[in-house]
């Protein structure tokens, strides 16, 4: 078992490393000014600007791993991503974390990366020719409707939004919400998660299909906070999708597939946000540190009182293991394909949030009232991170597939 990092996997990950100290760093309170300034939903010339430099420098797409016989179906259709495996984009994904508006830079940013990826692999020649072509060169953006305010989406069987064929359309009725990105005026698709047949077996009630964001009926009831946070220029709405007409052509690979896809869909993403969060671990580990050792209360330096050795070594122990853990499941998607890791996959969507939530709130607490605002980034940090922990299932489905996969291995020791 060798854990030295290959001579590629340092490359991308220096590269990330470099453009983030050069360009991203340096600009945190420019972010935040134009922010600040005018319209909530807008688009920020900082995040234009850092893009074309990214692009111009090759860190464009690494997300998207290599193809591995799903090339896109449109013969005419090419992309620039330099076609990195996920254990290679997880090292730069990593390093994205410690901004969390970084990604987007890279044109790496959720939700638009799992889009892509199911437009690459489940989308035909005419569907990625509209909407992955401008999704991959960064003209876009798009957002995702599958949870829904009135069920437990946790259990996607549960969802009620309706998709009914009326002739060379489809009709798509429903209320969604936790729509990220769409407050972002470049947003113009949203892949919607519903139901084409209610009768059919649990996991083949659901399609997926493909609605402009200007579509007739589609609204945006309100934009949702997190911890107060409207996460602006981009946020994450509650949309109303009533009577909302869309060609036949739009459906994704077919109807009752929608779990076919999302299964395709969710594995990476997860993988991504939990290096994100190592990324975000880290900085605030970093920043505890840097504040312990420069404040005196008293008579000595913070870091002396022995409290704060406790936390910081327990930071960098959950730190190194939920790093190890993050990447071993990138090397087994990498080898294996996502089904065979994915006892690795819900591990980490554990473990990756819960990690970062104790390090950050520790580092709140070194800050003191700095912590909890504007003053630093941790209280927003601190609140990205735990909604990660909702995010893509929640927690407890996560630890139910793990203990199911787990008590899978002794069944033999279960009498009939």
């Amino acid at each position: 078992m060798d854990f030295s990092l290959s001579q590629t996997q340092v490359h991308w990950r220096d590269r990330v490393k470099a453009f983030m100290d050069a360009h991203v760093f340096p600009n945190e309170e420019r972010y935040e000014r134009e922010v600040e300034e005018g319209a909530r939903w807008k688009e920020l010339p900082l995040v234009e600007e850092l893009k074309a430099k990214a692009k111009a420098q090759g860190l464009w797409n690494l997300f998207m791993p290599p193809l591995q016989g799903h090339a896109p179906l449109n013969p005419d259709f090419r992309f620039e991503s330099p076609g990195l495996t996920n254990l290679e984009y997880a090292l730069c994904a990593e390093e994205m974390g410690k901004v969390k508006w970084a990604s987007e830079l890279f044109n790496c940013s959720p939700p638009d990366t799992g889009n892509m990826e199911v437009l690459t692999r489940y989308a035909n020649a005419d569907q990625q020719a509209a909407w992955l072509k401008p999704l991959m060169d960064g003209e876009i953006r798009s957002t995702f409707l599958m949870t829904e305010p009135a069920v437990a989406s946790s259990d996607a069987t549960n969802i009620e939004t309706s998709i009914v064929r009326d002739g060379d359309d489809y009709v798509v009725d429903g209320r969604k919400w936790w729509s990220s990105g769409m407050g972002d005026p470049r947003v113009k698709i949203a892949i919607v998660m519903g139901k084409t047949d209610p009768g059919a077996a649990a996991h083949a009630q659901q399609s997926m299909i493909l609605v402009p964001a200007d579509a007739p009926g589609l609204t945006v009831e309100k934009m949702l906070t997190v911890f107060g946070y409207d996460h602006a220029p981009e946020g994450h709405g509650q949309v109303l999708l009533d009577k909302v007409r869309v060609p036949a052509g739009n459906m994704l690979l077919g109807e009752g597939r929608g779990f076919e896809i999302a299964q395709g869909r969710l594995g990476p993403g997860r993988i991504h946000h939990a290096m994100r969060s190592i990324g975000a671990s880290e900085r605030a580990l970093e920043e505890m540190v840097r504040r312990l050792m420069t404040r005196v209360a008293f008579g000595k330096r913070i870091h002396e009182h022995s409290v704060w050795e406790e936390r910081v070594a327990q930071a960098r122990i959950d730190i190194e293991m939920t790093r190890l853990l993050c990447l071993k499941a990138a090397d087994l998607m990498d080898r294996e394909g996502n089904r065979a890791a994915r006892t690795e996959i819900a591990m980490i969507k554990v473990a990756a949030p819960n990690t970062a939530v104790r390090v950050i709130d520790n580092a709140i607490q070194a800050f003191g009232g700095g912590g909890v605002s504007q003053v630093s980034h941790l209280a927003a940090s601190y609140a990205s991170q735990r909604t990660l922990r909702l995010a893509d299932g929640p927690d407890e489905v996560h630890r139910r597939t793990i203990a199911k996969l787990e008590f899978r291995k002794y069944r033999d020791l279960i009498a009939e």
